[in-house]
């Protein structure tokens, strides 16, 4: 019998329904606050001020440090990269205007002629050898270090040429060098800069105070297409319902990824604010350790996948605010491919599987197993909903629930049988089955979590890092892919979409797949009416 979501919201008061409850008690709570907050609260932005609601505190706001999503992305205002990618993911000139690769060891960047830093320094090619030496010789240690680990050296023949020569091929290099990755900062700067960075961007930095806010303003001398708002505060609010509630009275402008999916559908009836969303790359995903017993035979693999009814959980936990996935990689990139075996909600061939690989069920039970799960309640909810449909072919799935950094720090060391996770910004570059599927990546060298090995896997995924031939490439992670999908050491769940919350006073914004704030270069502020 099919027991979709539906039917587990109806009978089980004790996980989900009771969840859904207390969020919408809590938006009539948050509706009644809001009310008095109009009448009590007056602090907006000023007509030229953009004021962005932020989650977190950025760590490090030097480019060749700071790896957290909020550093890396108000950088990409703040600095200019070599190269920049369009929607589909493909790499496009940034500060470098072309390129020429003589051989596959060799890159020749030619730069923009009259760019400036933010201080009014000319922007050259020593700039650019200094950003990359200072993290390969050791001046500035950073993690972002081992991206670059397979340059041997980087020559500056004369103002505007960068040459970057390689140890041996490696095709991810033009991706490493392009829109977030890394920033070129000014000749000789030190980790001064992470407290007040120079960049060329198309914003300069103006102030950060921790925890609270940093401030950023237009580079009215900016060599590019120019900003067009004056000034953007972001500000750091960490709980979900206050950032709903600066929006509701107007104090803050927008808020992107930031805000519970019922917020999001409840935010959408005020006539004050409008929601804007589109596909993102952001995958949640489960995995499987393949060490375990059980786990270890891939019909078992196919038949939780057979047995897992995706649809209902985007409906109803996501609120349609997500896509299916099938690939680890989002159908946005030039290297993705759609079609491989697929997994629909089947629990009738789940049974099936199960009964092949010698798990029948005994009064109704084949076998446990335990799923790690971090104490976030996206990720509890969804858990929930796992259970019960495992439970209907047979599978009792125990939920283990931990602290964020215990769960991550088990993960991270294969301590697991089955947990969930989400990919953010790694999975936009093919390069990530390497990181996640190459044998060679088994933990703590990668992020082989479960242990997977394919021979075949392995050979492929080292020639497509060595093939400068895009279609070759393409063809050649268009084999993973289709492998990956029959052996199942993933489920791919969904790709979560980009949903940014503003203000009517702001125009003209455009969101892209990867979620960073690219929208804050075109939108402009118009007069309240």
């Amino acid at each position: 019998m099919r027991e979709g979501l539906e039917e587990h919201l109806r009978r089980q008061k004790a996980a989900v329904p009771r969840c859904f409850v207390m969020i919408r008690t809590l938006e009539v709570f948050t509706i009644v606050i809001l009310g008095l907050c109009f009448l009590s609260c007056s602090a907006k932005p000023d007509s030229s001020t953009l004021v962005m609601i932020i989650e977190n505190n950025p760590t490090n706001l030097d480019p060749r440090i700071g790896l957290d999503a909020y550093s890396e992305r108000i950088d990409d205002l703040i600095f200019d990269d070599l190269l920049t990618r369009d929607q589909h993911l493909n790499v496009q000139p940034g500060l470098a205007r072309s390129w020429e690769i003589p051989d596959p060891r060799t890159y020749i960047f030619h730069l923009h002629d009259g760019v400036k830093f933010h201080d009014g320094r000319p922007l050259t090619s020593r700039d650019v050898k200094w950003t990359f030496d200072s993290l390969l010789q050791g001046k500035i240690r950073s993690t972002k270090t081992a991206a670059y680990r397979l340059v041997q050296e980087i020559a500056a023949p004369d103002n505007y040429t960068v040459v970057f020569h390689l140890k041996e091929p490696f095709a991810t290099l033009l991706w490493n060098l392009s829109d977030g990755a890394i920033g070129i900062v000014p000749y000789g700067s030190g980790a001064e800069i992470s407290q007040h960075p120079i960049g060329s961007g198309p914003f300069r930095f103006v102030s950060a105070e921790q925890d609270k806010e940093v401030v950023i303003e237009r580079n009215d001398a900016y060599w590019g297409e120019k900003a067009r708002i004056p000034r953007v505060r972001f500000i750091v609010v960490p709980d979900a319902t206050t950032r709903a509630l600066e929006l509701r009275k107007g104090s803050a402008d927008m808020a992107i990824n930031a805000l519970t999916a019922d917020m999001g559908v409840t935010l959408e009836r005020d006539p004050n604010l409008e929601v804007l969303h589109a596909p993102g790359t952001v995958l949640s995903y489960v995995a499987f350790n393949l060490r375990d017993p059980i786990l270890k035979d891939v019909r078992v693999r196919q038949a939780i996948a057979y047995a897992i009814d995706r649809r209902p959980m985007i409906e109803y936990l996501g609120r349609g605010f997500a896509r299916l996935a099938n690939s680890v990689l989002p159908p946005e990139s030039w290297a993705y491919n759609g079609d491989v075996p697929t997994y629909g909600h089947n629990p009738e061939r789940a049974r099936q599987l199960l009964d092949t690989a010698g798990y029948p069920a005994l009064n109704g039970v084949r076998f446990h197993i335990t799923m790690k799960s971090s104490t976030e309640e996206s990720t509890r909810l969804m858990a929930a909903v796992l259970q019960q449909q495992l439970r209907a072919v047979g599978i009792i799935l125990d939920i283990r629930t931990f602290e964020f950094a215990t769960f991550f720090s088990d993960v991270s060391r294969g301590a697991f049988q089955f947990y969930s996770l989400r990919w953010i910004g790694g999975n936009e570059d093919p390069d990530i089955f390497e990181y996640i599927f190459h044998s060679s990546k088994f933990p703590p060298n990668g992020a082989n979590r479960g242990y997977y090995a394919n021979p075949r896997v392995d050979a492929l995924i080292n020639r497509a890092r060595r093939e400068l031939d895009q279609k070759t490439r393409q063809q050649l992670y268009a084999e993973i892919q289709q492998i990956l999908a029959e052996e199942v050491p993933y489920i791919d769940l969904w790709y979560q979409d980009n949903v940014l919350v503003h203000s009517r006073r702001v125009r003209n914004l455009t969101l892209n797949p990867s979620g960073n704030y690219d929208f804050l270069r075109t939108a402009e502020l118009v007069s309240d009416r």
